[in-house]
């Protein structure tokens, strides 16, 4: 009768732990898709400015447009790096975190470097103390 019991309580935790995996994938689906919809806002944005500053500041340099677009590559590197980390949550293989890892490796220094610019395109726009000072390239 042991056995029998223990057998049920091994089959609702599958079942659980399926349910689980079910929904952390469904998780990952979406932060992915998310990630993606940030990239195409992010697209979207460089897009228009591209053209305001064509038709309007031809003189003017284009390290606002680059600035921006930054930022929503950092944030879809961020997003993509959590569906990573989720999808190998679920069912962790080597084969998986050595994935994981690699991509992790990769998403932190395209990240950092992208911060780092971020940091240097704001110091030529924004003075130590927040004032706004003129850019170079606007009276």
């Amino acid at each position: 009768m042991g056995s029998g019991k223990h057998a049920q309580e091994e089959a609702v935790f599958e079942q659980v732990e399926g349910q689980v995996q079910a929904s952390v994938e469904w998780l990952r689906l979406f932060v992915e898709a998310l990630g993606a919809l940030v990239i195409a806002a992010g697209v979207v944005v460089v897009v228009l400015a591209l053209a305001r500053h064509l038709l309007r500041e031809r003189g003017s340099s284009f390290g606002p447009i680059r600035l921006s677009f930054a930022r929503y590559l950092t944030l879809a590197l961020e997003l993509q790096l959590a569906a990573d980390i989720l999808s190998t949550s679920v069912a962790p293989t080597w084969d998986r975190i050595g994935k994981l890892a690699a991509i992790a490796v990769i998403r932190t220094a395209l990240n950092y470097f992208l911060s780092k610019e971020l940091q240097a395109e704001g110091a030529t726009v924004v003075a130590p103390a927040g004032e706004r000072l003129s850019r170079p390239d606007r009276p």
